[in-house]
C-alpha cells in the first residue's frame, strides 16, 4: 500500500508541474546521465587519434565510444552502449609482431544485444600487434564467435585498436 501511495504522489507531482519545470527536469536528468557515463570507472572516451577500437561485426561498422583501462580490467574492452569486444591483454605482449591466436585458453569475447546472441566467445581468429612504443600500442584482429547455448554466431573482421602504454591507468 505504501508503494502505491508513493507512486501516486510522484505521479501527481510530476504531472502538476508546468511544462517549463518538466523541460528543466528532463534537461537535468539528461545532464546527470551524461555525467554518470563520463564518470564510469575505467571508461576512457575514444577519439580518432587516441584510444580507439573499431571493427566490422557481421558486416556492419562498429566503433567503440569508450575503452576500459586494460591495466584495470586485464583485457582490452571496447564498448558502445553495452555492445562490446573484449580482447586478451598482457602488457608484456605489446610488442610489434606479437601474435595471439584465439583459442579456449586465449579467447576473445563479444557482447551483443540478447536477440543477437548475448555474450559469444571467439576461439578462431587472431590479434597482431602492429605498433608499439612507450606511448601507444596498436593492433589488428579478426575472429568468429559462437555460443554453446544457442546457434547464434558473429563474424568480426577488420578489427583495429589503439591503447595508451603510458603509465597504467588507475
Amino acid at each position: 500500500m505504501k508503494k502505491l501511495l508513493l507512486l501516486l504522489t510522484i505521479y501527481i507531482l510530476f504531472f502538476s508541474c508546468n511544462n517549463n519545470a518538466q523541460n528543466k527536469t528532463l534537461a537535468d536528468a539528461n545532464a546527470v546521465a551524461v555525467g554518470v557515463e563520463k564518470m564510469q570507472p575505467g571508461g576512457i572516451p575514444t577519439t580518432e587519434n587516441g584510444w580507439t577500437m573499431k571493427a566490422m561485426i557481421n558486416g556492419k561498422q562498429w566503433t567503440a565510444n569508450s575503452i576500459v583501462s586494460p591495466d584495470a580490467a586485464g583485457r582490452i574492452i571496447g564498448d558502445k552502449n553495452g555492445m562490446g569486444i573484449g580482447l586478451p591483454y598482457s602488457r608484456t605482449n605489446m610488442s610489434v609482431g606479437e601474435k595471439t591466436t584465439f583459442s579456449h585458453d586465449e579467447a576473445v569475447d563479444i557482447f551483443l544485444p540478447a536477440e543477437q546472441g548475448g555474450i559469444l566467445g571467439g576461439y578462431k581468429g587472431e590479434m597482431v600487434i602492429t605498433k608499439a612504443n612507450g606511448q601507444w600500442a596498436e593492433g589488428t584482429f579478426y575472429f568468429s564467435a559462437s555460443s554453446d547455448r544457442s546457434d547464434k554466431t558473429a563474424e568480426v573482421t577488420d578489427g583495429f585498436f589503439r591503447i595508451s602504454m603510458a603509465s597504467p591507468q588507475k
